[in-house]
């Protein structure tokens, strides 16, 4: 019966770490999918206050002239 008992601890232990293994793997992918999102919203920021930085520019020369 110890062989049994053995390869069942065995397996447990195995399915455990498997499973550790799986959800360490969903905390990097989320983390990447975050990681991602906000260079996204850094991008569109850095392009609208350019956009609003042009517009101010423009603007001031019509008003120079």
């Amino acid at each position: 019966m110890g062989f049994l008992e053995d390869a069942k601890e065995t397996a447990e232990a195995a399915a455990k770490k498997v499973g550790r293994a799986v959800e360490d793997g969903v905390d990097r992918v989320k983390d990447k999918v975050d990681e991602v999102r906000a260079e996204a919203e850094v991008k569109k920021a850095e392009a609208e206050r350019d956009s609003v930085k042009a517009r101010n520019e423009a603007k001031e020369n019509l008003r120079e002239e």
